[in-house]
């Protein structure tokens, strides 16, 4: 579990929410209850079926642009409306080069890549 900072990028005069968020690497997106999706304004622009763990199939809201904010890391995206708890999934770790440590049951930035989140774009 880490503390995460949420923002529509859209309404750059709404404030910020701070939300815990469990890092789960094997979730691809970033997943948001519905209530987050109402309080930051995030409009629905597509659906995507979905498996949740127990392997039954949904088809759930895809919302956006969200901001997200961890430490001195900045990523933009898209999350699905589902469950109850804030899921930072790999998709969003990876925009923001952060890394989980096993060990610790934490996450923060990548140790290799301090100042700066770096990317592979080749």
């Amino acid at each position: 579990m880490t503390t995460i900072t949420l923002r529509n990028p859209r309404y750059p005069d709404q404030q910020p929410i701070q939300v815990e968020a469990l890092a789960d690497t094997g979730a691809v997106h970033m997943c948001i209850p519905q209530h987050v999706a109402i309080q930051l304004r995030l409009e629905e622009s597509d659906r995507k079926e979905v498996t949740i763990a127990d392997g039954s199939k949904r088809l759930v809201p895809y919302v956006g642009p969200i901001e997200i904010r961890f430490k001195n890391r900045v990523g933009f995206g898209g999350a699905l409306v589902i469950g109850d708890q804030v899921l930072l999934g790999a998709i969003p770790m990876e925009d923001m080069d952060l890394v989980v440590s096993p060990k610790d049951r934490a996450i923060d930035v990548n140790p290799a890549s301090p100042n700066v989140a770096c990317s592979t774009v080749k």
